[in-house]
């Protein structure tokens, strides 16, 4: 059933002693580190919570497909326009939306209020909007679009819709950093 090859790691940890051991966990917390400090930097630098995020619908197509990875920026100086693409989120939803502008409403006190609507969908978001909710506010703007990566996001898509996937890449990855030795 399983070849004595198949689990060549394990001999690798056994083979190293207690320090290199040590500086292997170390070197991975510095990987996860690093990451999280590049991730809060691109935070900061776009303005955007979310400045990377993978479309999960057809909803956009063919502007955008499912698993396409889309860099955002969201500054408070910049206007809404109608014909741009923004991601939002809606109060009691964890999962942000991906559309386009449909109209911008604004009213006399500088309020600006707006509707979207996906490229392939028949009609406007509203149905999406928390119930009695006709408009957005720009508050509800988590980032808007400034540039793509076609498909990249799919391995994304793939880890969420199947978590034992998600969990065996991890544990590689993760193996692969404790037993790599330089």
């Amino acid at each position: 059933m399983f070849d004595v090859g198949d689990f060549q790691f394990l001999g690798e940890l056994r083979r190293m002693n207690k320090r290199q051991l040590y500086y292997q966990f170390l070197n991975f917390g510095m990987i996860v580190s690093s990451a999280l400090m590049i991730w809060k930097g691109l935070m900061v630098v776009t303005g955007s919570e979310s400045p990377i995020v993978v479309v999960l619908s057809g909803s956009m197509e063919p502007a955008f497909y499912r698993g396409d990875l889309l860099f955002l920026t969201n500054y408070e100086e910049e206007p809404v326009r109608v014909g741009e693409i923004v991601v939002f989120k809606i109060e009691g939803r964890d999962i942000p939306i991906v559309h386009r502008v449909l109209k911008v409403h604004e009213k006399e006190n500088g309020l600006v209020k707006f509707l979207t609507k996906g490229d392939n969908n028949q009609v406007d978001d509203r149905g999406l909007y928390a119930p009695g909710q006709m408009w957005l506010n720009k508050s509800d703007v988590v980032g808007r679009a400034r540039g793509y990566v076609p498909y990249v996001g799919i391995v994304t898509i793939l880890m969420n819709d199947y978590p034992k996937f998600k969990y065996a890449i991890l544990a590689l990855l993760g193996l692969f950093v404790l037993i790599h030795r330089e």
